[in-house]
């Protein structure tokens, strides 16, 4: 029988998006049927493997030389699009390598990881779609590897993967996605506005399963959340979080009062 996490290496380096999306949907369907094993405990290597499996296209740029997106011109909505379409890639290839990569977690963490590899994936396949159906295809557009970036610097420790990954760069999310939203629903843009609210929805949740985590490795080590927060955002170099902040997403999202009174600090 196939195993979870040896599957999610191999998916994690395809390289070509469509295929990928369809076995991360296929690997989801058939771990629910039970047609999948899980060994928590297995040592894996992806020696021979170039991760993540991404296409030729986009190219990758410095953040701050990717071309600024302007709203009023239909060019700046596509390009906002692919970059979001990017952001969702590099998602889907993260649940991926927290799956594979980090052994002796509780059956839940891997299950939890996987349904994120699903909706990412699904997210991707709806923008996708849509800049294909106005004649941009994924790769049309320059974008930056940050998310990946820091998927990389925390491949050491699972507690700095949770901590910096999902409740750090993923929980940005929360915060644009809604001004993104609004600026669509002013143009009148619907179908865009309803891709981007199944993205909010989704990303709540994902942020959710990040801080349980997070928290559940700090309760094991009888560590504090927000010193052991404060002090690997500064080993592993974390960016520094400025506002706006959306707070009642991030309630969702399980931060706590104390941890969103600091925001910004």
């Amino acid at each position: 029988m196939p195993e979870l996490r040896q599957t999610a290496l191999e998916l994690l380096a395809i390289t070509l998006p469509k295929i990928k999306v369809e076995r991360v949907q296929q690997l989801f369907d058939d771990y629910h049927r039970q047609c999948i094993d899980l060994d928590v405990s297995a040592d894996l290597s992806s020696q021979g493997l170039i991760l993540p499996g991404r296409p030729s296209k986009p190219v990758l740029v410095p953040p701050l030389t990717v071309p600024k997106r302007k709203m009023d011109t239909l060019e700046g909505r596509l390009s906002l699009l692919h970059s979001l379409a990017h952001i969702e890639f590099n998602a889907m290839n993260l649940a991926l390598d927290a799956i594979w990569r980090f052994a002796n977690m509780p059956a839940q963490y891997y299950v939890d990881w996987l349904k994120v590899a699903k909706e990412e994936a699904y997210h991707f396949s709806l923008i996708e779609s849509h800049l294909q159906s106005v004649g941009v295809t994924y790769g049309d557009f320059p974008a930056h590897n940050s998310l990946w970036e820091m998927v990389e610097r925390t491949t050491d420790a699972v507690i700095a993967r949770m901590a910096l990954v999902p409740r750090t760069m993923e929980a940005r999310g929360l915060d644009a996605v809604p001004a993104i939203r609004d600026r669509f629903k002013q143009i009148k843009d619907q179908q865009v506005v309803e891709i981007l609210e199944i993205i909010l929805r989704d990303e709540v949740g994902h942020v959710l399963i990040g801080n349980q985590w997070f928290n559940f490795l700090c309760a094991k080590k009888n560590l504090s959340p927000i010193a052991t927060y404060k002090e690997l955002a500064r080993q592993y170099c974390a960016p520094i979080l400025r506002g706006p902040f959306n707070i009642e997403a991030r309630k969702q999202a399980g931060f706590t009062a104390e941890e969103l009174s600091l925001l910004g600090t």
